[in-house]
């Protein structure tokens, strides 16, 4: 496991990764000028706004409300939990203050993907929408004969690395050791039943799935939410000390204590980096696929959400998770992961807080696993083209095949005896290639971003100079030059 950890850190998430996607965040901060910020007001009212619109005569498949709800479902799930822990446990405190400036930055990199996403996303045959990177790189980068080679490229790393999360998953791992180790149960026959669980909810497809989120999700953030603020407020004389750890450890390292071995600066901000963009995916690639079918009249419109759900995911449940971590004085203690988090909670709140923290577990997770499932059968959709004459049926296969890979990383992880932070790597490692591949592709079409800001900001802000002759949607382009 230390070559394995080497490879991860030192080479995947090493510091080009680490750079790129800080590079990108500033470099889209300072090409919209401050977009994050400055219309941070704005995003938060159109965010509630959206949400109680269904937009019935906007294209798409979900409506705004449930493509947050399933992307948020997938965003706020087990890296708030099981990843924040790891990374308190492996990179120091000041691993807290690098998932903040991910936070700050990432906003405006989602913001970027899902409004790309939906700009050039693709109608099938029943006239439903999916979009995602593989789209935005081949429609966006691949008409370019510059950059067709480049594209390829692109979308094969972008689909090999996204892909080996389907075999590499950590969810059910770490679901099911918070039930098991709560309620002292077999690890094995609880996610046998979760597993069981989880095909009843993605039986329904997209639109099934994203109904289900819509109800879970509002309920289960106020439900954590509610726990953890309690335990922080309890211990709010700790709350100095925790600030004051989180930033000197970001800049000088963590000394051993406790249970705790020491963190150099390097490791805080690979893996406070690398948990980060696990826990908001912001420029991951993977909400994009979600946002792409819902139903809204601006690229934009859609891609404001992207804000909400970083700012939702990272500076709000994730720094609750860490500072009651940090106040409880757990984060010495020598463990990692889900029971990290679950023996703080049962520190601040009994026993019962053990079980309030298992029951989100579980609700996380369902929408969690659910989620990615979602985005991995957009990716097939894309891979296997419009008129695959086999796509229903490779598509059921792959629907039968997707819980099984999370239950087997949980057989391997009991029979091997492996602990929480090896179990991890393996999530890092499905985060790194699609990344790069990603951000170099969002890089490559900020222009076009650009573009579909000013045009918003026209339309929707200004009201006046608006270009009759841009077009909103990829699509329309290509019906238009058709006609001609």
């Amino acid at each position: 496991m230390a070559l394995l950890e080497k490879i991860v850190y030192d080479y995947l998430w090493g510091l080009p990764l680490v750079v790129l996607v800080l590079f990108a965040g500033i470099f889209f901060t300072f090409y919209t000028k401050f977009f994050q910020f400055r219309r941070f007001n704005y995003s938060l009212k159109k965010t509630f706004k959206e949400l109680k619109s269904e937009n019935d005569d906007a294209e798409g498949v979900i409506s705004p409300l449930e493509a947050l709800s399933v992307a948020l479902g997938a965003t706020v799930g087990v890296g708030n939990i099981g990843g924040v822990a790891t990374a308190i446990a492996f990179g120091g405190p000041g691993a807290v203050f690098w998932l903040w400036i991910a936070g700050l930055l990432g906003p405006i990199i989602k913001m970027a993907e899902i409004s790309l996403a939906v700009h050039y996303r693709e109608k099938d045959e029943k006239g439903e929408t999916y979009g995602g990177p593989t789209y935005y790189i081949h429609r966006g980068l691949g008409k370019e004969k510059n950059l067709m080679g480049l594209s390829k490229i692109l979308n094969f790393i972008f689909i090999f690395g996204f892909g080996t999360g389907f075999f590499l998953t950590v969810q059910n791992y770490t679901i099911t050791e918070a039930i098991a180790t709560t309620f002292d149960l077999n690890m094995i026959l609880v996610s046998a039943v979760f597993t069981l669980l989880l095909y009843g909810i993605i039986a329904g497809g997209l639109s099934s799935l994203a109904k289900i989120a819509s109800k879970l999700v509002p309920f289960m953030v106020l439900f954590y939410l509610a726990g953890g603020l309690f335990i922080i407020f309890k211990n709010i004389d700790m709350l100095p000390e925790s600030f004051r750890l989180i930033f000197s450890s970001a800049l000088t390292g963590s000394a051993a204590t406790g249970g705790f071995i020491g963190a150099t600066v390097a490791q805080a901000i690979k893996i406070g980096m690398s948990r980060a963009v696990f826990s908001n995916e912001a420029g991951w690639g993977s909400s994009p696929m979600i946002h792409a079918s819902a139903k809204t009249n601006h690229p934009i419109s859609q891609g404001l959400l992207g804000i909400f759900e970083v700012f939702m995911d990272t500076i709000v449940i994730l720094t609750i998770t860490s500072l009651v971590i940090m106040t409880t004085g757990q984060w010495s203690s020598g463990l990692d992961g889900a029971a990290l988090t679950l023996s703080a909670f049962e520190l601040g709140l009994g026993n019962i807080g053990r079980i309030v923290l298992t029951v989100g577990i579980f609700l996380f997770g369902l929408t969690t696993v659910s989620g990615i499932y979602a985005q991995i059968e957009v990716l097939l959709r894309y891979t296997l083209g419009p008129k695959n004459k086999n796509k229903d049926k490779i598509l059921s296969v792959y629907k039968w095949l997707y819980p099984l890979p999370g239950f087997l990383m949980v057989v391997v992880a009991v029979y091997y005896g492996l602990p929480g932070i090896q179990v991890w790597l393996f999530a890092d490692m499905s985060t790194a290639l699609p990344i790069f591949a990603n951000i170099i592709a969002l890089l490559l079409l900020s222009p076009k971003f650009i573009e579909l800001v000013k045009d918003y900001n026209n339309r929707y802000i200004k009201k006046k100079d608006v270009d009759k002759n841009f077009k909103v949607f990829y699509e329309d382009k290509i019906l238009e030059s058709k006609k001609n």
